[in-house]
């Protein structure tokens, strides 16, 4: 049974913020989306847990520009205790994308839990996409910078931009691990869907565009695999 399937999307938005983890307080976007913004966007469209997103590739239709904003944020995690704002809120500046548009070229590839063949999923994903349908609402970066999406159309067209960005966050690999029980999260595998307690591993990539694309390695989702299988050292 084939178990893999490609499907693309285009996305476009008034503001966008892709944050570059290495600046602690204030907010710097990379010039471009992540890999993992583009997956919880088509999550965001369509997911199931039969199934999983590789990202194959990003194009930019419109690179955008920049632009400085200050935003109020909290300084607590909101929890069960309230938060009163007066005391935790906190003024940043964050240096954000205006005015983007990108094509998403992606995988669905099939998981141990999947029975259906993976036409199945990538015929309902396009469907939800020709329909603007979605599960919650999609997001470039952050939740305020609200994401559009709809198929790529002929008129559209890619950018010719080249661009050297240097190390780019790929996504997370989240790990259970019984003596580093720092987060819960959810895990789907054959015996269904449990929350499991361990930690994230940020995975990073040399990131570089050429001619308006930007190609994600294939090797990463493998790294990837490897640490959540526990089949990879991760200490």
């Amino acid at each position: 049974m084939q178990r893999r399937a490609k499907v693309q999307v285009k996305v476009w938005g008034d503001y966008a913020c892709f944050t570059r983890p290495e600046f602690k307080v204030e907010r710097i976007s990379y010039p471009i989306m992540t890999p993992s913004a583009a997956r919880g966007i088509l999550e965001a469209i369509f997911w199931k847990p039969e199934f999983r997103y590789e990202i194959r590739r990003i194009g930019i239709e419109r690179l955008g520009g920049q632009q400085a904003i200050l935003r109020n944020e909290l300084t607590s995690k909101q929890n069960k205790k309230p938060i009163f704002i007066e005391n935790d809120r906190a003024q940043r500046t964050s240096l954000i994308l205006k005015s983007v548009a990108y094509w998403i070229v992606a995988d669905i590839v099939l998981t141990k839990r999947a029975v259906d063949p993976v036409a199945k999923y990538r015929d309902q994903f396009n469907r939800r996409v020709q329909r603007g349908q979605y599960h919650h609402t999609p997001y470039l970066g952050t939740r305020e910078f609200v994401a559009y999406f709809s198929p790529i159309s002929e008129e559209d067209t890619v950018e010719s931009v080249d661009m050297d960005i240097g190390t780019m966050l790929f996504d997370f690999a989240f790990i259970e691990e019984g003596t580093r029980k720092e987060m819960e999260f959810l895990r789907h595998d054959k015996m269904g869907t449990r929350v499991a307690a361990g930690f994230a591993k940020p995975i990073f990539f040399d990131a570089k565009i050429e001619n308006g694309w930007l190609h994600v390695p294939i090797e990463k989702y493998q790294l990837l695999y490897a640490l959540e299988d526990g089949k990879c050292f991760t200490h």
